[in-house]
């Protein structure tokens, strides 16, 4: 064990360098606003920079430790599952793999309490069925070779013809789950299964149907909570804005922070213990993995832990009540307008921050053999969660309803899934539940709030909705990659065999005949 965790202390470096990269442009961002054109609290401020350093050592845990464990676990209970051909076997344990993995995600706990007209545990239990339900879809589609495109036809439009139905104040909310539920916890080891699976097959596609189990099961809680919305008619939800805080000096800035802390000590554990127990039994009924490799995910599943505590302490205390702040700042201010430009600018380098998003690049990164390397898929996915923060400021300031940006949107992206290659649908997809995690929903759905507050616009329907947001422009930016990849992989094709003949015949003598 001493070995394992000494050896990992030069990783931990090269995953702080990461964490830093990734976090300082969003700290420095808001100090320029903070000294220039928003002035905030100096309590509001050390909360904001306290929150922002737990989450550069958390980041660094966290990576390392899906590396280590969550990555490894998913792989072998993917395969496992697949060599046994046993389908009650994958249903049954799919359905409670995505079910148990969902209940113990913390970010559904933050949508929960922002719905007060539904129950808590009854929302959660309707979206963790519909993740179990889907996940087994996408072991199937996987097994069966369905491709992605028919299927996300399929479910899009049940989702909007449901929308038809569901009060406009809930529909934002609604959607918004989809993103939520795909967390930190639930995305690593989701993804991992579809490699595990994906593994067994020997076939040309195998690869690109390794991607795509984000995607559906994103699907399946946005459609529970529809269902939800119709059953309950929720139209009474409310909104409870963070409290900002208010500390006197630095000793009341830590109590703050550690008055905080036992909670997500307690939310983190519950949310591994599943997982873990689950990998347990298939260690003891079938994996029997050698004791080294179980030291080695051991220590990592205590890296993932340690990271997940202090990322989501940080987020939740020391960015919510500053994006909130800020919004309600930059909104009071005549120039509202500017609200867009500086959302989009966070937007671009707030989603470097996601945990999940530097799984999904590396693992898109391995799986592809370098071919979309993990700069490509991050700067696709900036611009794409720029768009679309940019767009979420324009509904805040406007009150337009989030389907005149959703239904276009989704249809342009499942319309060119027909020519995009599978690989890049697929990874488009994912990217979309990965995109909007725990950073959107602590930071930049707090930041739209506050301004919807400024503006005297209503919360519930004007700011809800920037997950939702944040989970489709990836849709498009990543296939738009693709299909210029695509026509770029022609173009080459086509002309180099006019380049072969053209070296073959300048190769010749001067007096070589030619037969045509």
């Amino acid at each position: 064990m001493d070995i394992i965790i000494k050896s990992s202390i030069p990783k931990l470096r090269e995953k702080l360098l990461e964490a830093l990269q990734a976090v300082l442009p969003i700290a420095a961002i808001v100090l320029v606003l903070c000294f220039s054109i928003a002035p905030v609290s100096p309590s509001i401020l050390l909360c904001f920079l306290l929150g922002a350093a737990m989450i550069i050592v958390g980041i660094m845990f966290f990576t390392l430790g899906a590396e280590m464990s969550m990555t490894p676990m998913g792989e072998r209970v993917g395969s496992m599952l697949t060599r046994s051909q046993n389908l009650f076997l994958i249903i049954g344990v799919g359905f409670l793999l995505g079910f148990l993995i969902t209940i113990s995600e913390p970010d559904l706990q933050v949508l929960a309490n922002q719905v007060p007209s539904i129950p808590n545990m009854t929302l959660i239990l309707s979206v963790a069925a519909g993740v179990g339900i889907f996940l087994v879809m996408a072991f199937l589609r996987m097994l069966l070779g369905i491709p992605l495109p028919r299927l996300l036809v399929i479910f899009y439009a049940a989702i909007f013809l449901l929308a038809a139905f569901v009060p406009k104040e809930f529909l934002a909310v609604a959607f918004d789950s989809g993103g939520v539920t795909t967390g930190p916890m639930t995305v690593p080891f989701i993804m991992a299964l579809g490699v595990g699976v994906s593994a067994i097959r020997s076939d040309r596609h195998a690869a690109d149907d390794s991607f795509g189990l984000v995607a559906l099961c994103s699907v399946g809680p946005i459609l529970a909570v529809l269902i939800l919305g119709i059953v309950f008619n929720a139209s009474e939800s409310s909104y409870v804005p963070p409290v900002i805080p208010e500390v006197g000096d630095s000793v009341e800035l830590w109590q703050l922070f550690s008055e905080g802390l036992p909670t997500y000590l307690h939310e983190i554990a519950t949310s591994l213990l599943p997982i873990v127990v689950m990998f347990g039994i298939f260690q003891l009924a079938a994996l029997h993995i050698d004791r080294r490799t179980l030291g080695r995910i051991g220590v990592g599943l205590v890296y993932t832990y340690i990271g997940l505590v202090l990322f989501l302490t940080g987020a939740n205390i020391g960015f919510m009540p500053a994006g909130n702040y800020l919004g309600q700042v930059l909104g009071s201010q005549s120039s509202r307008w500017l609200l867009i430009p500086i959302g989009m600018l966070i937007g671009y380098f707030i989603v470097r921050a996601e945990p999940a998003v530097y799984v999904l690049n590396k693992q898109v990164e391995e799986v592809t053999d370098g071919a979309i390397s993990a700069g490509t898929m991050g700067a696709a996915l900036s611009a794409g969660v720029s768009l679309s923060v940019g767009l979420a400021m324009v509904r805040v300031l406007t009150g337009i309803s989030i389907l005149w940006f959703l239904i276009p949107g989704y249809l342009f992206a499942i319309s060119i899934s027909f020519v995009v290659p599978k690989l890049y649908t697929a990874i488009a997809f994912d990217a979309g539940g990965v995109a909007s995690g725990p950073m959107t929903a602590t930071f930049l759905l707090p930041l739209a709030q506050g301004a919807c507050i400024a503006v005297g616009g209503n919360i519930v329907t004007d700011a809800f909705g920037v997950v939702a947001m944040v989970a489709m422009t990836p849709l498009i930016t990543v296939q738009l990659m693709g299909l210029v990849a695509q026509l770029k992989t022609r173009k080459a094709r086509s002309a180099q065999p006019l380049l072969d003949t053209a070296a073959l015949l300048a190769e010749l003598p001067d007096d070589a005949i030619i037969e045509l």
